[in-house]
């Protein structure tokens, strides 16, 4: 394997077997599919992206919701009870790990997307389940792609033909745009014009509009793919819901070409050299009132974000655009007020509403252009 490839660089990383992947979702699909069962019971995280919940239902699995911890926004280990479920999936927010050791002698599926630096006692995220699923577009920023990272080599002939029956083809086209969309949304970023990277998103499909929540449940609809994907005739279920899993990136799916690959691996190469601005911005956000506490337990950790617990963060948001630093990766209300019948239930649902409602995550790349508003926000209180 490559070590210029973006599954050769995660191979180096991890040291485990790698699967390139046209996206982080698909990664997670294929994982849920290969290690649990239809019917299973999966422990996850009430807050991430939406699209999450539905992979986890293509899967045909039962998600059960964690409570969560205020210092962090992840699973709260002292509050659950491993035996009543099957399996595991970590979210790790914001690249704050989850209490990965806790979670021993269950299938653990690491979603790692948010945690590509992350590591717990000197070894990397991703490596402690059956399975680690990274994404290119998060600290890469690459646009698109994934890598699936596999504790058993032995597994990667039958995730490969799964992937390869679930791709669509590419466009050659579309994916030079891609690539030249993802560089000059990353140099806009750079250059503090967040207003013109957001208008060019959304003019390419990029970043819908959205009523409500970002994606609509259509619980009807749901419900019948639901049914479908459980009969036996039906092989490939995730097909069925590619109406809520594709939102933003209509193309998760699709094949992706030397172009892709080139420019994905360029910019997973370039994440080492950027460690240390990473490390300095943390540090930095971390001397602030708001700051989620559990950032001060990982300041030797390049986040992808630091998760700032502050009042009034929607006005927050918008001053830090007009100071041009782009915020992103705000989640719904949890998945338990979201789609209740279609997941168990948190026994505590309210630290992941606070979370929800007053998280602020921060680029720490940007800290220094961001400080001048952070420093005037007033911090919530749990």
């Amino acid at each position: 394997m490559s070590r210029t490839t973006p599954d050769g660089l995660i191979a180096a990383r991890t040291g485990r077997a790698c699967l390139p992947l046209p996206s982080n979702r698909l990664g997670l699909y294929l994982a849920l599919r290969h290690w649990c069962s239809p019917g299973q019971r999966l422990l996850m995280s009430p807050v991430s992206a939406d699209e999450i919940l539905f992979l986890v239902l293509a899967a045909g699995l039962r998600p059960v919701m964690a409570p969560l911890s205020p210092r962090d926004g992840n699973i709260d280990v002292s509050r659950i009870d491993l035996a009543a479920v099957d399996a595991v999936l970590t979210t790790n927010l914001y690249g704050l790990p989850d209490q990965v050791a806790a979670f021993a002698g269950k299938i653990l599926i690491e979603d790692v997307a948010h945690a590509l630096e992350t590591t717990v006692g000197g070894r990397p995220l991703g490596t402690f389940g059956q399975a680690g699923v990274f994404s290119l577009s998060k600290h890469a920023g690459a646009g698109s792609g994934g890598v699936l990272a596999v504790a058993d080599p032995s597994d990667l002939k039958e995730l490969t033909q799964a992937r390869d029956r679930l791709l669509e083809p590419g466009a050659w086209r579309a994916e030079l745009l891609s690539v030249a969309t993802s560089a000059a949304r990353r140099a806009a970023i750079r250059l503090g014009l967040v207003r013109p990277a957001l208008r060019l998103m959304r003019a390419l499909g990029m970043q819908e509009e959205r009523e409500g929540y970002r994606i609509a449940l259509r619980a009807e609809e749901l419900e019948r793919a639901g049914r479908k994907a459980a009969e036996p005739a039906d092989a490939e279920p995730l097909p069925l819901f590619d109406s809520w899993v594709r939102a933003d990136l209509h193309d998760y799916r699709a094949r992706r070409g030397r172009p892709a690959r080139w420019y994905q691996a360029r910019a997973l190469a370039r994440v080492p050299r950027e460690r240390d601005r990473r490390l300095a911005g943390v540090a930095e956000l971390a001397r602030l009132p708001c700051v989620a506490p559990g950032v001060r337990d990982h300041l030797d950790q390049p986040l992808f974000r630091v998760p700032m617990l502050v009042e009034e963060r929607d006005a927050a948001v918008a001053e830090l655009e007009r100071h041009g630093v782009s915020t992103g990766y705000l989640y719904d209300p949890p998945y338990d007020d979201y789609a209740p019948g279609f997941v168990a239930p948190s026994p505590d649902p309210g630290p992941a509403r606070w979370w929800a409602r007053h998280v602020l995550p921060v680029d720490p790349l940007q800290a220094r252009r961001a400080l001048p508003v952070l420093r005037r926000l007033r911090p919530a209180r749990w």
